[in-house]
């Protein structure tokens, strides 16, 4: 009896959720997969688009997905779900979040698969850590307010981050950890009024922005209820996004739209010397209000 070659797993970063930022090296091997294993976040969303715009998948689809502490495939045993499938004969499509090299385990996986014999495959994806600032306008480096920027996990508490507020920080999945960070960066260089945003839900149907600075941050949030999945962004180029001149206070809580305080006051000084928000956005073109998606503050 002739054993039959081993498939091969491919890596495709899903992006943040939206088919239309798929890439298209990823969308064919997402044609061609005989399988695959799909994480919640990003990935699952990009699956159910493609179906409703009429994209046919042949592929088994298997859920991997995690939910906030709780896991309900270890990551064990997706590492052998990837290994028995590919084994089997099968192109598996191992369809992951964001990026699959940005905190996604993703060359974990590709290490564990090679062991094995398995020849793995990556394709690149659009990271959250990104994308979804520049849904609420905000860009991680910006001519003379930013040139340099930091990802990290926020996952468990952060001790430091070095840099001052022209040194952007981009925390993914540190909404359980906010007020201890938001208290870090406070006492090191940036301090307590140093621009941040949280956008929550990029690209997905529950879309919203909170801003405030590291000294009012962990309250607005408490206040408003932020909810993972979210982006937060710290630096001075929370000043360059439209939400942020539209509250020039430096803050927002969500009340009634007649309930907020209109009264217009500067953002608190920085330590550098800034443009004013309007000057900026002179810039740049604002960002569309997106009619499908119910984001943005009132």
């Amino acid at each position: 009896m002739i054993a039959l070659p081993y498939g091969s797993v491919t890596l495709v970063g899903a992006g943040p959720g939206d088919a239309g930022l798929l890439t298209i090296r990823g969308l064919r091997a997402l044609e061609r997969a005989d399988v695959i294993v799909a994480d919640r976040l990003g990935a699952r969303p990009v699956l159910d688009q493609l179906a409703a715009e009429g994209v046919r998948l042949s592929a088994e689809v298997i859920d991997v997905g995690k939910l906030p502490g709780h896991h309900r495939v270890p990551q064990e045993e997706i590492n052998a779900l990837l290994v028995r499938h590919a084994r089997a004969g099968r192109e598996v499509v191992r369809l992951k979040g964001g990026d699959p090299f940005v905190l996604g385990r993703g060359r974990e996986e590709q290490l564990y698969c090679e062991a094995e014999g398995i020849a793995v495959s990556v394709v690149p994806g659009i990271t959250s850590a990104i994308s979804v600032p520049a849904v609420a306008g905000i860009p991680l480096t910006h001519r003379g307010v930013a040139t340099a920027f930091t990802v990290a996990s926020a996952h468990d508490p952060i001790d430091r981050l070095p840099g001052g507020s022209d040194h952007t920080v981009v925390l993914l999945m540190g909404v359980g950890t906010l007020a201890h960070t938001a208290g870090v960066l406070a006492h090191a260089d940036r301090g307590a009024d140093c621009p941040v945003a949280i956008v929550e839900d990029g690209y997905g149907s529950g879309e919203r922005v909170t801003i405030g600075t590291l000294g009012t941050i962990a309250t607005l949030a408490a206040l408003r209820q932020v909810r993972n999945p979210a982006v937060v962004v710290v630096g001075d180029v929370v000043r360059l996004s439209p939400h942020a001149a539209r509250a020039p206070q430096g803050s927002w809580s969500e009340d009634a739209p007649g309930d907020r305080d209109e009264t217009p006051r500067p953002w608190p000084a920085s330590p550098r010397r800034l443009p004013q928000p309007s000057t900026l956005l002179a810039e740049r073109p604002r960002v569309p209000v997106r009619s499908d998606r119910r984001n943005l503050l009132p």
